[in-house]
């Protein structure tokens, strides 16, 4: 019997943790926000701020008129399925994959579950510069930066350089 070594499928706790997190959040964002008006967290550079995404980064086709709801839902699904086969061949003691592929995991599903809910992803994080307003984000976003970063930085500086035969 051949022997198997552990996958990082157990990473997924982190995914569960980021949506757990993204959607307690946004709850209180809910219950405690008022819309669009903006409260400081830190004078001049951060705010709370309720307002609505109905498409994805940057207000990307946000008025599309609706079919980009399923359209960011089967995306999501898609990458989320795809990144869930890559832990399950991943050798669990290597974190520099399995953290941003569980980072990315959990916003995206954190979103998706705005979008099935709501028909639009709550944002709340308001970072701003003088008159610059960076536009709203989420927990759930942050996640997915966060891991689309590591994703990028550890397998550009990370990667092993191919044996000379």
């Amino acid at each position: 019997m051949p022997m198997t070594r552990p996958n990082a499928l157990p990473w997924l706790i982190v995914s569960a943790v980021v949506i757990v997190l993204d959607q307690l959040t946004k709850q209180w964002v809910l219950n405690a926000l008022p819309e669009y008006t903006p409260i400081p967290v830190i004078e001049g550079f951060w705010n709370w701020y309720r307002t609505y995404n109905t498409g994805a980064a940057f207000s990307f086709l946000s008025d599309a008129g609706g079919w980009q709801k399923y359209f960011f839902v089967a995306l999501a699904l898609a990458i989320t399925g795809l990144l869930g086969y890559w832990l399950a061949r991943t050798p669990r003691r290597d974190w520099k994959s399995a953290l941003p592929y569980a980072l990315v995991i959990g916003g995206a599903l954190g979103n998706v579950i705005d979008r099935l809910l709501h028909g639009h992803v709550i944002d709340f994080i308001q970072w701003h510069w003088r008159d610059y307003y960076w536009p709203a984000f989420n927990v759930a976003d942050s996640a997915i930066v966060a891991g689309a970063v590591g994703i990028a930085l550890f397998g550009l500086f990370g990667a092993k350089p191919a044996p000379r035969g």
